[in-house]
């Protein structure tokens, strides 16, 4: 089971957004906070990500092959150089270029070409492997790091380059191409002996476990069984599944469930029946309990809210 999939499919609330920016120094690109996720990828030249109020935040410099996700969508300014300041682009700066749109700012110094965009994520309440991440994750490509992801940007760079028939499709496909192998570059750089999900997704007790509840979340699991299939006692998967994941077996599993609920409501006509019956209720009753208990609607508003967004 691709735990890492599912998980940003579960938050999905619709396709990414994104646009070429073009800046000729000096120039200074202001990026308000915005839902979701966002990333920025240099296809030529270099510039720097300035935190704004966040003080926690030092300024990165980032060079050609670089790709940059911000977990939150904070608060940041794109830039030639740290002491440019970052400014909203008036809409006459913007194009609408196929296969996405285009903005140009600045002078006439050296150029720089990125792809910045938006995940559209729901962050209220994320999948905890996406919670868990850190705020900033910077990838540098070159020296032959991360070959898929930089392959991924190379794609990238020339059909954006060079436009020719089918871009409009390939382009957004690898888009949400490169969430994926940012995540799955981040992950594969964490240590063996690490924690959090990045750990649980190697355990040999805890993925197992995962995958079990991933595979069939309306089966009648209980610690026993998941238990079962880790190879260790009950108390001590609990113990395990706890300090990785960061919350117990049977948290996780109703956390799970009623986020498939949830994705079910947004994206489908199906009756609440089916839903609960997806989703390990016995009934549409039970369904609706838990699921106002964890979202604060029963499950029919939501459906409405969801449709009327």
């Amino acid at each position: 089971m691709d735990l890492l999939t599912e998980a940003l499919a579960s938050m999905r609330t619709r396709h990414p957004t994104s646009v070429r920016t073009d800046g000729r120094a000096p120039w200074g690109l202001r990026l308000p906070p915005a839902a979701g996720a966002g990333f920025h990828v240099v296809l030529y030249g270099s510039c720097w990500l300035v935190p704004v109020d966040a003080p926690h935040l030092e300024p990165l410099p980032m060079g050609a092959g670089d790709v940059v996700f911000l977990r939150s969508g904070a608060h940041f300014v794109l830039a030639d150089h740290p002491s440019t300041p970052g400014e909203v682009p008036a809409p006459e700066c913007y194009t609408r270029t196929p296969p996405i749109g285009s903005v140009v700012l600045g002078g006439d110094g050296s150029r720089t070409s990125l792809l910045c965009g938006n995940y559209h994520l729901d962050m209220v309440r994320p999948h905890p492997l996406v919670r868990q991440l850190p705020e900033v994750i910077h990838l540098p490509t070159r020296h032959g790091r991360h070959a898929e992801l930089r392959a991924t940007v190379e794609l990238l760079g020339a059909e954006l380059e060079n436009p020719r028939i089918g871009s409009e499709g390939i382009v957004p496909a690898l888009i949400d191409a490169l969430l994926l192998y940012i995540l799955r570059a981040w992950l594969a750089e964490q240590p063996a002996d690490g924690e959090g999900w990045s750990a649980a997704l190697r355990d040999s007790a805890v993925a197992p476990a995962l995958a079990a509840v991933h595979e069939a979340p309306s089966a009648p699991w209980t610690v026993e069984a998941l238990a079962a299939r880790s190879g260790l006692s009950r108390a001590a998967f609990a113990r395990r599944f706890t300090a990785l994941v960061g919350e117990p077996p049977m948290a996780y599993l109703t956390r799970w469930r009623l986020t498939l609920a949830a994705k079910l409501l947004r994206d489908s006509d199906v009756p609440l029946t089916t839903v609960a019956a997806r989703t390990g209720y016995s009934t549409e009753f039970a369904l609706a309990k838990a699921f106002k208990r964890e979202y604060g609607v029963p499950p029919g508003g939501y459906r409405r809210q969801a449709r009327a967004a």
